[in-house]
């Protein structure tokens, strides 16, 4: 008894033998619970009986439920293909108790299954409890056998099941099969318990209370058992298969797609075989429980499955649609356990068919812009979120796939990145949408585009111009004037405010006319090429076809251009020192200081650093003219100008240059080339003087770089020079021996504290090593000592209780730190010839119990514990000293 099928059907003979009636798995789509996407666990479609709203004719039942983790919270899908264990679909085998038996039939029953029904070998399972679930406990060690170290108790929710916030709950008990040591990993709760030689094959959840409210919970009137087994978990094991895809299902699977491609399930290609393999199941499941592809809700996940799968097979060279092809050799696996599959296999391959058809187009079009995004990219790097948010977002290419497709090079994707785009785009979809009041839209920017043309922007050239107002907008809604006092957003045919954009924020100055002023306190792009000035009206009335006047400032516009074309120089400055994998991924233009974004997956050096800043102003020291020239895309970038993926170029851009590259293959060219729309110095000498004040990282593969220009950058020097002359006159030496003055006074500093620890040790200890020799008590023929201690560090317990041990000979150690907060640290220090009589963790617990918490641990020589109850030391003291006496 070893394949998947026999496997199946004798798990539901074993519980129909022992009373259980066999309940058909419920649809893929939850009928009674609207909170999931998709049934991901064998109880979904009993939560109504647990929770005592539903009554059925049977106390008992067991189950083999089809299950699907792939959206929502419980989302497998970037795993699969890549791990042993990992599926979007899979099968829960489950045996439940609504009432009837508890614990111990449902131990007894595990037990019996697995080893007799299975004939797994008892030596190779171990069990986890919740910690405080003694019952389990002894439960397994009298019906199987087990020993103490084979029952490992769970203090973490991971053995602590529950239905919600509030509603029914209870322990967990976890059932485990060891590989054999030549898998890499630990037993649960062990530093190495993430390796994959202990797998958890089976999960019992013994539903005993019920939580009323957040702090109250009490007993369930009828206790229930819910279980879960992993079908292909179990057949691996069953199989001597450490990977769920090596099983005679996904082998027959597998098979088949490896004839219909003729490509092996080896190297490179085995990922996309698995992936083909577990997908095709889960797409024909969720067609045939009624899901079928669209772009949102569930229809969206089955297609992004699908697609995940159509992906993987055009990487396998399938020039024709290949899942449909597979489909029988699915029906033939699964079809007699889901008659569903049989009844649904014309629907089923049509749909498969008709998507693979339609997502082709896209996934040649995406993967080509993605080889084109990625081409400077390589092993580690990071493709930011922008990026893989267009090619999702324009070209239908799904996540996923782009995190798939870049997978093989270890590529990563900026997901946050990718999250701040969504947002974004949701933002301005709602934007276009009609409101009214607060809530008034933005569409009124597109109407005004559409009859007004876009603005003429002149600010290039000049801080001053003159206009004609087109529009007056007061709450969202168009006015046809505004008076004094009043805060409203206008609109003219031509300006020199530079609207916010490309991280240059927006102008700020005066608009003038005959009969009144208006302060303008930001500038916005709106509606596809308006300039849209943010303003109050200081004086007068402005009327919708006035003459205006319109002077930006030009001291925080000066300030503006030198931040702006200072980042044009660090960028370049960046590439020559850490190379042309760096790309500007976001940036901040503001009249104190800059900011942007480049990609690097690791914190740039201190010398880094300095040579990005000495390279920068090397090329402002030049005073060499900023220049720029209107030229098509592609004749720019063959010019080799900079243009970052995701931004949107017209037919024309402008192409800004600025400095002559000093060494380097590029030595006597223009050292920045970029494509830009904003505005910037008319010479590299505006500029003045960079300054980075630093970098940080801001997600992966992403970091951030701060610096400040001209005057803000000769202010910070200036501020820091001064730090320094205090620092140096209130130290008494020179500025130039500041260094090491503050370090002879660390390391001062650092001997003090030493000394002063010591001390403290000492002195808690009765004022010698290791404490008087009659500083102990004798309980029962065993020395004691024991001691409550204020102002010690946790960390230096443990030192202290080998202290006493050893002043002691033989004997137990029992101390007691107590922080400032009330806090206690406990430690229990056993000497060698007695750990046969007493274990320190027992004791331990016992003194952390008095002290208000709940366990410790440790060796039996040596446990430490903590509680919240200070100022129960000395009833923890005599708590130990009781047990010894006991």
């Amino acid at each position: 008894m070893s394949g998947v099928n026999e496997i199946r059907s004798t798990f539901l003979d074993y519980f129909r033998k022992n009373g259980h009636e066999v309940v058909s798995s419920s649809p893929l789509v939850p009928r009674n619970d609207p909170t999931l996407m998709f049934t991901n666990a064998g109880m979904v479609q009993f939560k109504n009986v647990f929770t005592g709203l539903e009554k059925r004719p049977y106390t008992t039942a067991t189950t083999a439920q089809k299950c699907v983790r792939a959206g929502g919270k419980h989302n497998d899908l970037d795993n699969v293909g890549y791990t042993a264990r990992h599926h979007t679909f899979f099968e829960m085998l489950g045996n439940f108790s609504f009432g009837d038996y508890f614990k111990a039939n449902a131990i007894e029953l595990a037990w019996n299954l697995i080893t007799k029904e299975f004939g797994l070998d008892a030596k190779r399972l171990l069990v986890t409890v919740y910690h405080t679930d003694d019952e389990a406990f002894d439960l397994w060690k009298k019906i199987a056998g087990l020993s103490d170290d084979r029952i490992i108790r769970i203090p973490t929710s991971d053995n602590f099941w529950a239905m919600g916030d509030t509603g029914p709950c209870g322990p967990c008990s976890e059932i485990f099969y060891d590989h054999g040591d030549h898998i890499w990993g630990g037993p649960p709760g062990s530093p190495e318990e993430d390796g994959d030689r202990f797998i958890e094959i089976w999960n019992l959840v013994f539903m005993q209370y019920e939580q009323v409210t957040k702090e109250e919970r009490i007993d369930l009137p009828r206790p229930s058992i819910d279980t879960g087994m992993g079908l292909e978990r179990v057949a691996a094991v069953l199989q001597g298969q450490h990977d769920n895809y090596d099983i005679d299902l996904f082998r027959a699977l597998i098979s088949a797609s490896e004839e219909a491609t003729g490509i092996k399930a080896e190297g490179e290609h085995r990922g996309s075989h698995r992936v083909i393999a577990d997908h095709l199941r889960s797409s024909a499941f969720l067609i045939a429980d009624g899901v079928l592809p669209s772009n949102e809700g569930r229809g969206y996940v089955l297609r992004r499955i699908m697609r995940r799968a159509m992906r993987h097979a055009q990487l396998l060279g399938a020039r024709d649609p290949l899942l449909w092809k597979l489909l029988p050799a699915l029906i033939q696996q699964m079809g007699r356990a889901y008659p569903e599959l049989v009844r649904a296999e014309s629907l089923i391959s049509e749909t498969l068919k008709l998507e693979e058809n339609r997502f082709r187009k896209t996934l040649e079009r995406g993967l080509s812009l993605l080889s084109d995004a990625t081409n400077t990219l390589h092993k580690g790097d990071m493709l930011d979120g922008e990026t893989a948010f267009k090619l999702y977002d324009t070209y239908g290419f799904p996540l996923d796939l782009t995190q798939d497709a870049l997978r093989a090079r270890e590529i990563g994707v900026d997901i946050s990145g990718f999250t701040d785009a969504m947002q974004r785009q949701k933002a301005e979809a709602r934007s276009h949408w009609t409101g009214s009041g607060d809530k008034a839209t933005e569409t009124i920017w597109f109407e005004l585009r559409e009859k007004h043309g876009a603005t003429e922007f002149l600010g290039y050239d000049t801080e001053t111009a003159e206009g004609v107002v087109q529009a007056i907008v007061r709450d969202g809604k168009a006015v046809d004037s505004a008076s004094a006092g009043e805060q409203v957003q206008v609109v003219v045919n031509q300006t020199p405010f530079y609207g916010e954009s490309g991280g240059q924020m927006g102008d700020t100055g005066v608009i003038s006319t005959d009969n009144g002023k208006l302060d303008v306190s930001d500038t916005q792009k709106k509606g596809e090429g308006l300039f849209v000035h943010i303003t109050t009206v200081t004086e007068g009335t402005l009327k919708v076809g006035d003459a205006v006047a319109l002077t930006v400032d030009h001291v925080r516009r000066s300030r503006l251009r030198s931040n702006h074309s200072a980042t044009h120089l660090l960028h370049e400055a960046l590439r020559e020192v850490l190379g042309t994998h760096v790309a500007q991924k976001g940036s901040l233009v503001a009249p104190e200081r800059l900011r942007f974004d480049v990609s690097h997956p690791k914190p740039m050096s201190a010398e880094e650093l300095q040579k990005v800043e000495d390279m920068a102003n090397a090329i402002i020291l030049q005073n060499a003219p900023v220049t720029t020239r209107l030229m098509s895309v592609d004749d720019a970038i063959a010019e080799g100008a900079m243009a970052l993926f995701g931004e949107k170029y017209g037919d024309e851009v402008r192409v800004v240059a600025m400095g002559k590259a000093i060494e380097g293959p590029k030595a006597g060219k223009p050292y920045s080339v970029e494509l830009c729309g904003g505005t910037h110095v008319n010479a590299t000498g505006d500029i003045g003087l960079v300054r980075v004040l630093g970098e940080s990282a801001v997600g992966a593969g992403v970091r951030r770089v701060e610096a400040v220009t001209g005057e803000a950058a000769r202010a910070y020097l200036a501020e820091q020079d001064e730090r320094v002359k205090t620092l140096a006159g209130a130290l008494k030496v020179q500025p130039a021996e500041l260094v090491s003055r503050v370090e002879a006074l660390i390391d001062e500093r650092r001997k003090l504290e030493k000394e002063l620890a010591d001390a403290k040790r000492r002195l808690a200890m009765g004022g010698g090593q290791g404490g008087s020799a009659g500083d102990f008590k004798e309980i029962g023929g065993i020395k004691f000592m024991g001691k409550a201690l204020n102002g010690i560090d946790a960390k230096d317990l443990k030192g202290l209780a080998d202290e006493g041990k050893a002043s002691l000979g033989s004997g137990v150690v029992t101390l007691i730190g107590v922080s400032d907060d009330g806090k206690a640290s406990a430690v229990v220090a056993v000497t060698p010839d007695l750990v046969d009589r007493f274990s320190a963790v027992d004791l331990v617990r016992i003194a952390s119990v008095a002290l208000g918490g709940k366990g410790g641990g440790g060796r039996p020589d040596m446990a430490q514990a903590g509680g919240p109850d200070g100022a129960k030391a000395s009833e923890a003291l005599d708590a130990v000293a009781a047990a010894l006496g006991a």
